[in-house]
């Protein structure tokens, strides 16, 4: 993997608590950093698209109703569960 510089400023508190993981840990701090960012952007990502993608959809005016959605979520570990609804209320 390519590896580029990139720097930050961070509360001293962080930087003391980085350094006593890197020290337990024997590893660098930088390694450690990378590690926490990595799995922060892994965890996050799916989040930040889901809301991007939401946005598309509030701006197109396009949503799906209350009652379409309660419908879906009472349907959910039935014999009958239906599919995910689609938007039901356009507002342009």
């Amino acid at each position: 993997m390519t590896t580029t510089a990139f720097s930050m400023r961070i509360p001293e508190e962080l930087k003391s608590s980085l350094k006593e993981i890197s020290l337990l840990a024997h590893r660098s701090q930088s390694q450690i950093a990378v590690k926490a960012i990595a799995e922060y952007i892994e965890r996050n990502k799916w989040k930040m698209q889901a809301i991007q993608k939401a946005k598309v959809r509030a701006e197109k005016c396009e949503f799906i109703s209350l009652a379409a959605t309660d419908a879906w979520l009472d349907s959910w570990g039935s014999d009958d569960e239906l599919a995910t609804p689609a938007a039901d209320v356009f507002l342009k």
